[in-house]
């Protein structure tokens, strides 16, 4: 955590001032760290993506993230600025990447504007804007509009300063970027507090305290404290200077935001210079002068060395105070910034005087008295151009808004035609449509009658198609085994026949008659699917006594065959199904085995779980069947007949009946077949519901 030094007494011993020297210290530090790990956490995602087996430097993320790191390193390391700049820029024109042209463009004139060159800094500023402008990037446009003015400020021509602040932040309220608001109306502020016109400048502070309170961000609260400190300090009211300064510094030791910490530290300084208290006014210039060595900040050290040679001047070390001096005189001639070479030149002579070194101090003096009558003559008209400027904009703007209720009226003449035309179409389009719904309601009324008559049509030709597979089965499968019956009852009553002859035809005629009420179950059960009459109703079912009472009940014929039939069902196999319905599959199945199976052979009936279905499977040793049969079996209209082992007659209506009932039962029927091997038939059929009571 930054330790924050405040001291309210004048002097303090060698022993105190050593330590808040080692406490400055060890802030600095820190603030160096956090602001090291920010610039490690950009380098650190660029070498990520440059690691990447897909990676392009067209990427545009890439992009940003370089224009990014520029951007961090603005007041670290210029030369970084500017070669990630134009990196950015290269790749951006290379993938046609237009938004990182222009933000690279930015950072360019960033770049350019702290070194001092004004026309390349407004160059850059300028095409990149025209980039913004072109892509409707508002929030853009707004960032290097201020940028540009702020650069036009730097340059001395605050008439086009202003006016590009005042045109940012009318786009700023259109696009409701409070942001940006509060940024350039701090910047008029300056503007007029450079030119000591403190009441403007408080009222436009004013505005910015009213939209920072609205953002809510401590950050840039305290960059508008420290710039309210810096003109309080110029306006002579110190105790508001200190007051705002402080809670500045505070707030940026919190957060280790080093240009502004240095730049506050700076003020703090210079409010303790105005009240010739040099000693802490050095101490707090000192304590920015470490920060600034870990920046690259021209501009923040001309008023900083400029303070310390004041500083030192006024101990009586004119030595130091030279040094400072000069150094902000190197630096103010380099990026020609008038102001701080007329504050350097009149310490400079002070120096020169005080070691009765005339011709140096007046050299000094002449120069000072010239930059003096210049910008004294610049600054009126400086003040007059801001307020001539300020002035044609709101004239501007009342003319503009004039012309637009102008227009506006003119527009509403316009609408209210518009509008009497509109209602004369609206009521013909309501004409129109109630039409058309009537049309669609007619239409919709045919379909449906056709569709009504299509299905009579369809259960007409299945009705047709059921007659006659009925008919065809009676005549087929029932005629004969009845017309025998028949043919041997006339013969034993008429006499023709034996008693013991008879009697040999018992069981014949037995196996008859099961035949026949076998066919006729199947056949009434089919019938009545067919006809839509049967319906399913399940409930609990122990499919195993289902199962157990089919085998006992084709026992019989099972035995005639030496067929053997094991069920391996385990008890509780519980399903949720019509017991009546699966009675006649399991039947069906059951009689079909035994009919295919030869002598000796078995038929095995089991079942597995298989999540919310019970998987019945019966198995036989039979004769199975070719892959074309078994593709055909449970196909519709399907009437596949077959002759059994002994030449057992079918209806070929059980599969078809299992079918349907299996179906209907929430299960499907599918069936594995091998020649001369044997066949399995598999259906399933859901588990037991479970009951749960219901919470009250």
């Amino acid at each position: 955590m930054p330790y924050n030094l405040t001291f309210n007494r004048t002097h303090c011993t060698d022993v105190i001032k050593r330590t808040a020297i080692a406490m400055l210290m060890i802030c600095s530090f820190a603030n160096v760290a956090a602001q090291q790990e920010i610039h490690k956490k950009y380098k650190d995602s660029i070498r990520i993506l440059r690691s990447q087996k897909d990676f392009s430097p067209k990427d545009t993320i890439y992009i940003d993230l370089l224009s990014n790191l520029g951007y961090q390193l603005r007041y670290y390391n210029s030369d970084s600025l500017f070669l990630l700049s134009n990196e950015a820029l290269k790749l951006s024109k290379d993938s046609g990447y237009k938004e990182g042209e222009s933000r690279a463009r930015l950072r360019l004139g960033d770049y350019y504007s702290d070194k001092g060159d004004a026309d390349n800094a407004i160059f850059n500023y300028t095409a990149s804007l025209e980039i913004a402008t072109e892509l409707g990037n508002k929030n853009l446009t707004l960032r290097i509009m201020n940028n540009l003015a702020s650069e036009n400020a730097y340059k001395g021509d605050y008439a086009h300063a202003l006016t590009g602040y005042l045109e940012a932040i009318e786009i700023a309220k259109e696009v409701g970027n409070k942001n940006m608001l509060s940024i350039m109306n701090e910047n008029i502020a300056n503007l007029y507090a450079s030119q000591k016109d403190f009441d403007q400048s408080l009222d436009f502070y004013k505005k910015v305290k009213k939209i920072n309170g609205e953002l809510g961000d401590e950050v840039i609260i305290a960059e508008t404290l420290g710039n309210l400190a810096s003109t309080y300090a110029d306006m002579g009211k110190l105790d508001y200077a200190m007051f705002n300064i402080n809670k500045s510094l505070a707030i940026f030791e919190k957060h280790k935001i080093l240009d502004w910490l240095a730049f506050t530290y700076e003020i703090k300084g210079k409010i303790y210079l105005k009240e010739n208290k040099y000693k802490w006014a050095l101490y707090w210039y000192n304590q920015s002068e470490l920060l600034h060595k870990d920046l690259d900040d021209d501009r923040g050290k001309i008023d900083l060395f400029n303070g310390m040679a004041e500083a030192y001047l006024g101990q009586g070390k004119d030595s130091i105070s030279e040094n400072f001096a000069l150094k902000a005189y190197d630096i103010s001639d380099r990026i020609g910034f008038m102001e701080g070479t007329q504050k350097c030149a009149y310490v400079l002579y002070s120096i020169n005087k005080n070691k009765r070194n005339y011709a140096k101090a007046l050299n000094f003096h002449e120069l000072y008295q010239k930059l003096s009558d210049t910008l004294s003559r610049n600054e009126n008209k400086k003040s007059l151009t801001m307020l001539k400027t300020k002035s044609e904009y709101d004239q501007q703007k009342q003319l503009l808004i004039e012309e637009n209720d102008k227009a506006l009226a003119k527009q509403q003449r316009y609408i209210t035609a518009a509008m009497a035309i509109l209602i004369v179409f609206m009521i013909i389009t309501i004409l129109v449509y109630r039409a058309e719904k009537i049309q669609k309601r007619l239409n919709k009324e045919l379909e449906l009658k056709k569709e009504a008559l299509e299905k009579r049509e369809t259960e007409l030709e299945a009705s047709n198609e059921t007659k006659t597979k009925l008919f065809s089965i009676i005549g087929h499968d029932l005629r004969g085994p009845v017309g025998a019956l028949q043919e041997l009852l006339r013969l034993y009553s008429d006499g023709d026949m034996e008693t013991e002859e008879f009697i040999e035809f018992v069981p014949k005629l037995r196996e008859d008659v099961d035949h026949i009420s076998f066919t006729l179950n199947n056949l009434l059960s089919w019938g009545h699917t067919q006809m839509n009459g049967a319906i399913t109703k399940p409930s609990i079912m122990a499919l195993e006594s289902l199962v157990s009472e089919n085998i006992n009940l084709l026992s019989e014929i099972a035995k005639k065959k030496s067929i053997k039939i094991v069920s391996e069902l385990a008890e509780n196999t519980l399903t949720w199904s019509d017991s009546n319905q699966i009675d006649i599959v399991v039947r069906n199945l059951i009689s079909n085995a035994l009919k295919f199976t030869p002598q000796n052979g078995m038929i095995t009936i089991s079942a597995r779980e298989r999540d919310k279905l019970w998987e019945v499977s019966i198995r036989d040793t039979g004769v199975g069947m070719d892959k074309i049969t078994v593709k055909n079996l449970f196909e519709k209209n399907s009437n596949i007949t077959t002759y059994g082992t002994n030449n057992e007659k079918g209806t070929g209506l059980g599969l078809s009946l299992c079918k349907e009932m299996v179906e209907k039962n929430g299960g499907s029927i599918w069936v594995e077949s091998t020649l001369r091997k044997g066949s399995c038939f598999f259906f399933t059929l859901p588990k037991r519901e479970k009951s749960y009571g219901q919470a009250v």
